[in-house]
């Protein structure tokens, strides 16, 4: 017999606004603690200077992970113009100073090359690995960091607000995986001709969560002293929302349970979550009338 793991056996999704200074492992731990889930794990990184949405994934909910680190993304931020910083954000040290303020017409006149496919460097302090070891890591210790453009979409980007007495616009952008903010703000800049930095970073967005659905640490540790806090986990399949859904019998799903393929001619080719009755039981793939199972869930 396998060892029993410890803890509470909790199935679910928690959404939690991260709060400023707390890195996701942080969190983590903290849900961790004030769960007693027996698996925890969150579904996509946040800087420790930015806040919002951070999907921590409860027991099952870990096996559907990869679903919410692609999905897309939608973030707040505010730039402050004249100075860059070599981390693009508040946190690191002054590297220019001194450039100009760009007017609202001439932000607005260069939103529309910044979304779409685009070309993006990442930001030295990133967690990118350079020859095994983080980027970041590498640009503490005082090496230079040199990193390749990549490809990310941005689906939208508007301009909320622009206050020149203050040297800083707002923003809100749509992007898909593997966006960096901060390097929107640092780019932006060096195409009007000046340099600017992120002081300002909030996630309002990942896949299906949204700030309506999250709950904050302190409320989360508020509810373990006193009432359960089960009305704010949400179900496993939420993060498998853009999947469809195949109703399975009794019988196909003690195939499926026991890891073996199933038989269904008519079925489409692709990916689907299957379900008996209201109960996942595996995101599955479909080919030529066999569907084979990618990850199985112990409901």
């Amino acid at each position: 017999m396998g060892r029993r793991r410890k803890g509470i056996k909790i199935d679910g999704w928690l959404v939690i606004d991260k709060p400023l200074g707390k890195t996701s492992s942080n969190v983590v731990g903290k849900v961790k603690f004030l769960t007693k889930a027996q698996k925890v794990g969150h579904g996509g990184t946040l800087d420790p200077l930015a806040s919002g949405i951070l999907p921590i994934g409860l027991g099952e909910a870990t096996k559907t992970m990869p679903y919410i680190v692609d999905a897309s993304k939608e973030y707040e931020f505010t730039v402050e113009w004249g100075s860059a910083t070599d981390s693009d954000d508040r946190e690191g040290a002054v590297i220019h100073s001194g450039g100009h303020i760009p007017t609202e017409e001439d932000i607005l006149a260069v939103l529309p090359s910044f979304t779409g496919t685009i070309e993006q460097i990442p930001p030295a302090y990133s967690a990118i690995k350079v020859d095994g070891q983080r980027a970041y890591k590498l640009a503490r210790s005082g090496e230079t960091v040199e990193l390749k453009p990549r490809s990310v979409e941005i689906q939208s980007l508007t301009l909320v607000s622009h206050d020149a007495e203050n040297k800083c616009s707002s923003f809100h952008v749509g992007c898909g995986k593997g966006t960096y903010i901060r390097s929107i703000g640092r780019d932006m800049a060096l195409k009007l001709g000046t340099w600017a930095h992120v002081i300002v970073l909030r996630r309002t967005r990942v896949g299906p969560f949204g700030l309506e659905q999250a709950i904050s640490l302190e409320k989360l540790e508020q509810l373990s002293h006193s009432a359960p806090a089960a009305e704010y986990i949400h179900p496993v399949v939420t993060a498998l929302d853009d999947i469809l859904v195949l109703a399975i019998t009794e019988t196909e799903t003690k195939d499926i349970m026991y890891g073996r393929s199933i038989q269904c001619p008519k079925t489409k080719q692709g990916t689907f979550v299957l379900m008996a009755g209201e109960t996942p039981v595996a995101i599955a793939e479909a080919e030529d009338g066999i569907i084979r199972p990618l990850r199985v869930f112990n409901m």
